[in-house]
């Protein structure tokens, strides 16, 4: 019932994470209503975006394509001895934003997952041994998801370090989240929350 470009442009939004058909569909007609400048700007921002963005080729977080290394990891002020390691660039993002972590970062790539044929060798496992050692590093802080695949990346990760008595391995804290009451929690928060209780 509606036109073929209107149509392709629903498919190849809905391709994406969290977009259900009926959210793409409202993104496409709301792109239609715009005048031909903004949705050739989105467009183009779109057909740029490849050309704008590479990883660094040490922390693997995203930069723009004239930079040769993160600013983070090039900032002074950020302690190189400490490394926080995420799954995806957006939790680098998410992390950044509570302004309390100094050190830097290095994002894996993703988590392990045999079922969806992610193994070592698919995330940057072997390029954080190499910058541990380069960069001296005293703690490796985990920072992977509260999921099976982000808890076993985790133990992946303390076992590759288990061998190096200089480097520190800590995990975040998992526990329940500011304002939530307990009958709301998931069994695994709630878990985290009783296992890692802290003195008061």
């Amino acid at each position: 019932m509606l036109p073929k470009s209107v149509q392709q442009l629903i498919e190849s939004l809905s391709a994406l994470p969290g977009v259900g058909v009926r959210t793409a569909e409202r993104y496409a007609l709301s792109i239609l209503k715009k005048n031909a400048t903004e949705a050739q700007a989105i467009a183009s921002n779109i057909n740029n975006l490849h050309r704008g963005v590479k990883k660094c080729p040490k922390t693997f977080m995203l930069i723009d394509a004239d930079q040769e290394l993160s600013p983070i990891y090039l900032d002074e002020r950020r302690d190189k001895h400490i490394i926080m390691v995420v799954e995806d660039a957006l939790d680098v993002v998410a992390l950044e934003k509570t302004r309390h972590f100094k050190g830097t970062y290095h994002v894996l790539g993703g988590a392990l997952s045999p079922i969806d044929g992610v193994g070592p060798e698919q995330l940057t496992i072997s390029e954080l041994l190499t910058r541990a050692e380069e960069d001296k590093a005293e703690e490796i802080i985990i920072a992977t998801n509260a999921s099976v695949e982000g808890e076993s990346t985790a133990l992946y990760l303390q076992k590759q370090f288990a061998d190096n008595n200089d480097i520190k391995i800590t995990r975040i804290a998992r526990g329940l989240p500011a304002g939530v009451d307990l009958e709301y929690a998931d069994q695994l928060t709630l878990s985290r929350a009783i296992t890692e209780r802290t003195a008061l």
